[in-house]
C-alpha cells in the first residue's frame, strides 16, 4: 500500500537501534525524507548510507542526548520544517520502588519522559504555524498493564499517554495529529538482556531465555519491524481521523488477565 508520504520529512529518534531504526527503514521505503537522531554518530551514519542508497531518500543525521538541557530546541531547529515527528528515544530502567535510586530514575525520565515533552513542545510550535503535522510517540504496554518490577516505567509510560491524550483531542483543530503507539514486548537487545536475567536467576542459563517467552501470544516476541508498520501508517493520511488515541502493538498481551506461568528446570 502506497501511504502517500513520498517527500515528506521525518524526524525519527533513538533512530540506531531497535524499533527506531526499523521505524527509519519504513519510512525511508516509502520515501520521505529522513532526520535521525540517536547517541551513537557513527551507527546513524552507517544506517543514513545504506538508507539513502536503498530508497534514494536524503537522510540527515543528529548526534544529541535529548536527556541534555536545550538538546530537543537545538534539535528542533537544525532539523527545520518537518512534516512528522515520531519520538522514540528512550532507555527507562527496570526495578522496583526501592531497586532503582533517584539519579537513575530522573535519567531515564529525562531522556524519555521530558525528552518526549521538549521536543514535542518545540516541533507542535512549528506545525501550529503551519496547520498541518504529525507527531507519533512511542511509548509502551508499561502504561496499561502495570508492572512492579517497572516502576519507573510504567509511571513514565503512563504520563506519556497522558501526554498524547491531552495534546492530541485539540492538535487536529490546528491541523496536527498526535497520536501514541504502545508496542508490547518486542525483540530488542533490552527485552533480550531483560530475558537473559531472568533466565539466569530462574532456569540457571541466560541462553534459554526464549523459553520465557512462551505464554506470549503466538508464543514468541514481536519483532520490530511490525511496530514500524504500524508507526508508519499512523504517519500517514490514510489515518487522518485518529489524533489523541494510543494504539496498543502487542498481540494482546496487555489484555490478559493471567500471570505467566512459573518455568522451572
Amino acid at each position: 500500500m502506497d501511504l502517500g508520504l513520498k517527500q515528506q520529512t521525518a524526524l525519527v529518534t533513538g533512530a540506531s537501534q531497535g524499533i527506531g531504526r526499523a521505524i527509519a527503514v519504513a519510512l525511508a521505503r516509502e520515501g520521505c525524507h529522513l532526520h535521525l537522531a540517536a547517541r551513537n554518530q557513527d551507527v546513524l551514519s552507517a544506517l543514513a548510507k545504506e538508507l539513502a542508497h536503498d530508497h534514494g531518500v536524503q537522510v540527515h543525521t543528529h548526534a544529541v542526548d535529548l536527556s541534555q538541557p536545550g538538546a530537543a530546541d537545538q534539535l528542533a531547529a537544525d532539523c527545520g520544517e518537518l512534516d512528522i515527528l515520531v519520538n522514540n528515544a528512550g532507555n527507562t530502567p527496570r526495578g522496583t520502588l526501592f531497586e532503582v535510586d533517584e539519579p537513575t530514575w530522573r535519567q531515564g525520565w529525562e531522556l524519555k519522559i521530558f525528552g518526549y515533552i521538549n521536543l514535542t513542545r518545540a516541533v507542535y510550535r512549528q506545525m501550529f504555524k503551519r496547520q498541518r503535522g504529525v507527531i507519533v510517540n512511542v511509548i509502551g504496554i508499561g502504561a496499561e498493564k502495570l508492572e512492579y518490577a517497572y516502576a519507573a516505567g510504567s509511571m513514565g509510560n503512563a504520563a506519556l499517554v497522558a501526554l498524547t491524550k491531552t495534546l492530541g483531542s485539540v492538535s487536529m483543530d490546528h491541523g496536527v495529529r498526535i497520536l501514541g503507539v504502545s508496542p508490547g514486548w518486542v525483540e530488542t537487545e533490552k527485552a533480550k538482556r531483560t530475558l537473559k536475567r531472568r533466565a539466569l536467576q530462574e532456569l540457571g542459563d541466560e541462553n534459554r531465555w526464549r523459553e520465557l517467552t512462551a505464554h506470549f501470544p503466538r508464543g514468541h516476541l514481536i519483532q520490530p519491524d511490525e511496530i514500524a508498520d504500524v508507526v508508519a501508517f499512523a504517519c500517514s493520511g490514510k489515518a487522518s481521523a485518529i489524533s489523541g488515541h494510543v494504539i496498543t502493538v502487542d498481540a494482546g498481551f496487555a489484555a490478559r488477565g493471567y500471570a505467566p506461568p512459573v518455568i522451572k528446570a
